[in-house]
């Protein structure tokens, strides 16, 4: 008898597994295109101005509209769009060094510091006032606060957001992002900036690391290599973030089981207050400060997260209606372009600071 019940397990372990193939592969050839059309982008302008990831949800979309999957994708595609996503945040630590940051100076780190928090209760804030959903607020304010759309990657799975949510806020990014790395070299003679103080400029308001190098690069080197210090420090804010809203989101679960009943309450493990991927994400972290993680296996892994990111947003579009989105469109493009607009009226103030 226990040998039949291993040899059933297994084979609904493999009949799980064929299931998910379908939808996978699905994504896998959004993804692929999508790939394609970033590297004709920097082949043509030297820089993709529209990522991978964002081409794959407006891909995924299209296809979503056009024709809707049957119940043979839908178990494929969730899971990429969900444990696909969570491996792709885990890899991404051991890109990260503890020590970049102490390298970039107390003040700078400081001050970055203070305007990414004070951008999150902002942004957070008017998206609130503006009618949307929570997890949406959330969002919109990380991803316009620390990175743009990796940031709402890496947000969405802790905060369990839907994929209406994750495409919509990424869409109206993206859109702005493009239009920032086009327009914020204009501020150089307006503002009367310097090289130094239009790097740092660039560095807290373009969303990409790629697009800072695009919205820099005209401006000399200095400017480029301010600007990517600048914003790589930003995106270390990711970790702190992701990890405060993973407690947070356990305490309330854990205290929405505790009104239903103590014994539920009580069988909630200490080690499901962070998730899985964050501690990954942590541990992978460590191993790169100190050395654990040779340099020569930086560059692979860092790509198979950013494949496997670019796959999740496939799947996400392939999930999305757009019908859904319709219906918060003008309030999320109201709601992105305020806080940017907010942002980088805190960072010219800053940037007047560090003469």
């Amino acid at each position: 008898m226990p040998e039949q019940e291993q040899d059933q397990q297994k084979q609904g372990a493999l009949r799980r597994i064929f299931q998910l193939i379908p939808g996978i592969l699905l994504c896998g050839v959004v993804t692929v295109i999508s790939l394609g059309i970033q590297a004709a982008e920097e082949r043509v302008f030297d820089h993709p101005y529209i990522e991978a990831l964002v081409v794959a949800i407006l891909l995924g979309m299209a296809v979503r509209t056009a024709w809707e999957p049957s119940a043979r994708w839908r178990s494929g595609i969730a899971f990429s769009a969900k444990q696909l996503l969570e491996v792709a945040v885990m890899l991404l630590g051991a890109s990260i060094s503890f020590a970049a940051i102490v390298a970039s100076g107390g003040l700078l780190i400081g001050a970055i510091a203070v305007t990414v928090v004070i951008m999150l209760a902002v942004s957070y804030g008017l998206s609130r006032m503006l009618g949307l959903k929570t997890k949406l607020a959330i969002l919109i304010a990380c991803g316009n606060s620390i990175c743009g759309n990796s940031a709402i990657a890496a947000v969405a799975p802790v905060i369990e957001a839907d994929g209406d949510d994750i495409a919509s806020s990424i869409s109206f990014t993206a859109i702005l992002g493009v239009l920032m790395v086009l327009g914020l070299p204009l501020l150089i003679p307006l503002l009367k900036l310097t090289a130094t103080q239009y790097g740092i400029l660039a560095g807290l308001t373009v969303y990409a690391v790629p697009q800072v190098l695009a919205a820099t690069v005209p401006a000399g080197i200095v400017s480029t290599q301010i600007g990517t210090l600048v914003k790589l420090v930003r995106v270390l804010m990711l970790g702190p973030i992701v990890i405060g809203l993973s407690l947070l989101v356990a305490r309330r679960r854990k205290a929405g089981a505790a009104r239903e009943g103590t014994s539920k309450a009580a069988s909630i493990s200490p080690f499901k207050l962070v998730p899985w991927f964050i501690i990954g994400f942590l541990v992978l972290a460590a191993l790169r400060s100190f050395q654990l993680v040779p340099d020569i296996a930086i560059a692979p892994v860092t790509k198979t997260a950013a494949i496997l990111t670019v796959v999740s947003m496939a799947a996400l579009g392939l999930g999305v209606d757009v019908r859904v989105l319709s219906t918060v469109g003008g309030r999320v493009t109201a709601a992105v372009t305020l806080s940017l607009m907010l942002l980088l009226g805190l960072s010219i103030g800053l940037v007047h600071f560090f003469k």
